[in-house]
């Protein structure tokens, strides 16, 4: 790596992340079934229908997980915690098996001098609540105060930090719009109230975890940078649209209670009634936000599709924007490599929304086709760019105190099954041995409080 410890202050953390259903194994320890699981099971969703039932066994393997944690080096590991883990008809009983897991998870950090930062949801929705129109229905979030509950009664006292929802636009937008995520949904009514009820359930959660009188809490955005594709004022507007959507409507209802007029002006007619009374709740005092980052997209305008009889193109429906190919190299995923966004947003949310809130980027890495033994110099260079960025909004006053890296290992990356490799770890999904990268070991080194 070209960065160290030494070039950055002392209290500034690194970490490593994962999350609950794409490591654990969710068809163990008495976990209730999860939207995934018939997502996943469902011709089409996902390749070859995999799913999260066996994953990387960290369920099992959860001592081996941490000792490679501790032995990168990292301060933090960032990781989540499964609802149908904990609460396997989503409200009601819990489980002992699930609550007693997540303890000796914690435990087992600790005692490998790690700070645990929880996330509370990342995006296994239990079943039953699914039956019951999942992130459609407003009780969603009296439900997620619920399950914030129960599972910080048992850990909340032994955390480092904690957040509610791993980025919020996934779980709407990308789940219920685009319709690439479970539940797979294509409608821009079920879109909305998503959008609404998943800011509504973090502002109700965040009350919860204060009433327990944890801190240290947070929000975890994901970010993308949006470039027009010419300079005409249609591929202007319809970048900025996309901004709007993927980037402005959390962080202006989280910090300032209110949606970006431009993406209200499509939403609103979709809007559950009495949206304007959750925006207080919504906006809840936070004490960091946590930025995800990987890569931006080309925008322009949508493509007129044409009548019937082909006598002239017919109006696309609202956001009227569509994803054109970029030049730039790409990593596994298609997505391209532009660490200067992680500057813009970094830059953006301080300028607009935080202040002098702390910043963290709670996700960052790249997937490639790694073959064991090979030098993983893609990633490590990807790596070494965007911790760059991250330097180079800190030299302009971004009160930026750490940077986690997605993820520790390989795992199950939701609708593309296990073929795109995050890791700094390669898992081999047949034997599930372990086998620390190159980027591992180049971490290591960077991280290492004594010169090796």
């Amino acid at each position: 790596m070209t960065f160290n410890r030494a070039d950055f202050p002392d209290d500034f953390l690194f970490g490593v992340a994962t999350s609950a259903y794409q490591i654990e194994g969710h068809a163990q320890g008495g976990a209730g079934t999860t939207h995934w699981d018939s997502f996943a099971a469902t011709p089409g969703n996902v390749v070859r229908a995999e799913d999260g039932a066996r994953a990387c066994d960290h369920l099992n393997r959860w001592e081996g997980d941490l000792d490679l944690i501790r032995d990168a080096g990292v301060d933090v590991y960032r990781f989540s915690a499964s609802w149908a883990r904990v609460m396997p008809e989503g409200r009601g009983a819990a489980n002992p098996e699930g609550l007693d897991f997540y303890d000796r998870l914690v435990d087992g950090m600790l005692a490998r001098g790690i700070k645990p930062a929880l996330t509370l949801y990342h995006w296994e929705l239990p079943s039953p609540l699914a039956d019951l129109g999942g992130w459609r229905n407003r009780d969603m979030a009296g439900w997620f105060a619920d399950y914030t509950e129960t599972l910080c009664a048992r850990i909340g006292d032994r955390l480092w930090s904690a957040a509610p929802v791993n980025e919020p636009w996934c779980v709407a937008w990308l789940s219920h719009f685009y319709g690439h995520h479970a539940p797979g949904m294509r409608d821009i009514r079920a879109a909305a109230r998503a959008m609404h009820h998943v800011g509504l359930a973090h502002g109700r959660a965040i009350q919860a975890m204060r009433a327990q009188g944890m801190g240290n809490l947070g929000a975890v955005c994901n970010f993308e940078y949006a470039s027009p594709v010419d300079g005409t004022p249609e591929a202007i507007k319809a970048a900025e649209l996309y901004d709007g959507i993927y980037n402005r409507w959390f962080l202006g209802a989280m910090f300032k209670g209110e949606y970006p007029a431009d993406v209200l002006e499509g939403l609103a007619p979709h809007m559950p009634q009495g949206w304007q009374d959750d925006m207080a709740t919504i906006k809840q005092p936070v004490d960091w936000l946590g930025l995800n980052y990987y890569t931006r997209k080309v925008i322009g305008p949508a493509a007129a599709e044409a009548d019937v009889d082909g006598s002239s193109p017919a109006a696309t429906p609202w956001p009227h924007h569509e994803e054109r190919p970029g030049p730039l190299p790409k990593t596994q995923m298609g997505w391209e490599i532009f660490p200067q966004g992680l500057t813009h947003f970094l830059t953006f949310a301080r300028d607009n929304y935080t202040g002098d809130l702390p910043l963290y980027v709670t996700e960052n890495g790249m997937a490639n086709p790694d073959v064991i033994g090979a030098d993983d110099t893609a990633r490590i260079d990807y790596l070494n760019n965007h911790v760059a960025a991250a330097q180079d909004a800190m030299a302009q006053g971004v009160p930026l105190k750490g940077y986690f890296i997605w993820s520790l290992m390989d795992n199950y990356e939701w609708s593309l099954g296990y073929e795109k490799r995050f890791g700094l770890v390669h898992v081999d999904f047949d034997s599930l041995q372990r086998t620390p990268k190159a980027s591992y070991h180049a971490l290591a080194r960077a991280l290492a409080r004594t010169p090796a």
